[in-house]
């Protein structure tokens, strides 16, 4: 991709590390036709997960919080802008990894807000699971109990360079 006029890369440079700490902050969302199967996941994961903190969207929030007896702050619900509100968390690096469990078979009406979400977390370097397989690769991982380095956008940088 080349340049802009001004000389700036229309995308910033990952120049600045962040350090995730070792009590993650971690995101879970499910479609609904993914939420029993995200709760047989936390079931599993229970143990781990009682050791970081939880957010969720909507009924996905309140199902695990009922059920599985975790503490996880509820956000919106997807639809109603909870996937936004994660996608906030995202960019002011208050979340550390996440765990969307999405449905392939069935539309969203807020597919628009699904694809910015995965596209803020690829950007900000996030750590992303999208189903039960990736999600035990990722919790299972040592580095989930770990301070862990990544790089992540200079956004202070790249703001500076287009505002010239």
């Amino acid at each position: 991709m080349s340049p802009l006029p001004n000389g700036s890369d229309p995308r910033p440079a990952r120049q600045v590390i962040r350090t995730l700490p070792p009590r993650k902050r971690i995101a879970l969302i499910a479609h609904d036709g993914k939420k029993d199967e995200m709760l047989a996941w936390v079931e599993r994961w229970q143990a781990t997960l009682a050791q970081h903190q939880l957010v969720g969207t909507g009924t996905t929030a309140r199902r695990i919080a009922k059920e599985r007896g975790l503490e996880v702050e509820g956000l919106m619900s997807g639809p109603l802008g909870g996937d936004q509100q994660i996608g906030a968390r995202i960019t002011e690096q208050q979340l550390d990894l996440l765990i969307f469990f999405w449905d392939p078979f069935a539309p969203q009406p807020h597919d628009p807000d699904v694809k910015a979400l995965l596209r803020l977390a690829a950007l900000w370097n996030i750590p992303v699971a999208c189903n039960a397989a990736s999600a035990d690769f990722l919790i299972s991982s040592p580095y989930v109990a770990e301070a862990v380095e990544i790089a992540i956008p200079d956004a202070g940088a790249w703001v500076s360079a287009r505002a010239d």
